[in-house]
């Protein structure tokens, strides 16, 4: 594992975390009742929400195989969250025993558990990296260290960006979308999913309060 915050860090358990809710809708068990809270709180106004996170768990899993099969057989995962089998690496490997997989969160509760994340094929490799989406020179350094960028790679940003503003001034989600896949070598895949309130708007819409009441900046969009 490496990252500049790879130390141990001291959970807060007082307010919800996106990563936990999440878990919570997956059915995990590594949240906290402020988590859980909140899940049931959007829940209650968007009924779909349950369905959509494991639909949205499902997409990873069919793109990560499609990817694979490909020829694919590197991957850096932004974003990772809680781990829930099966992972992305055990996707991976399972087409391609020889994938390569760098795992990429800022979550002190994925460093506690990121090391069910490190038990690759012996062909392969897996690494965890403890960084924020917003620094992309620590992420693609230190991912370095396992990937090779002169290589495709498939870049992994499932439910992510819309915890992202498009404001310059503060995480300017498209500017950091430009500088990763300018890293990547052609024939490179992104693999993205992103909360749209095109299919029901007012639930979606009353999903992104609650989380953005909770202190977690929420940002839907629609499709072009």
């Amino acid at each position: 594992m490496t990252g500049p915050e790879a130390a141990p860090t001291i959970l807060d358990t007082t307010r919800p975390h996106p990563a936990r809710v999440y878990d919570w809708w997956l059915g995990g068990k590594d949240n906290y009742p402020v988590d859980e809270e909140l899940a049931r709180r959007i829940l209650a106004t968007d009924g779909a929400v349950v369905r959509g996170a494991r639909a949205n768990r499902r997409f990873m899993h069919r793109a990560v195989r499609t990817v694979a099969a490909a020829g694919i057989r590197q991957f850096l995962d932004i974003g990772t969250g809680i781990p829930t089998e099966p992972n992305l690496h055990q996707v991976a490997q399972e087409v391609a025993p020889d994938a390569r997989v760098v795992y990429v969160d800022n979550d002190p509760i994925v460093l506690r558990h990121a090391q069910a994340l490190l038990h690759s094929t012996a062909e392969g490799a897996t690494n965890y990296v403890h960084a924020d989406v917003r620094d992309p020179d620590t992420i693609l350094r230190l991912a370095a260290q396992t990937l090779d960028f002169s290589r495709p790679i498939a870049l992994s940003l499932v439910a992510l960006t819309h915890y992202l503003s498009e404001e310059p001034d503060q995480d300017d989600v498209y500017g950091l979308l430009e500088r990763y896949v300018a890293e990547l070598a052609p024939g490179s895949h992104v693999i993205l999913s992103q909360v749209t309130p095109d299919l029901s708007p007012e639930a979606i819409g009353k999903a992104a309060e609650h989380f953005r009441a909770s202190g977690t900046p929420f940002h839907p969009r629609s499709l072009p």
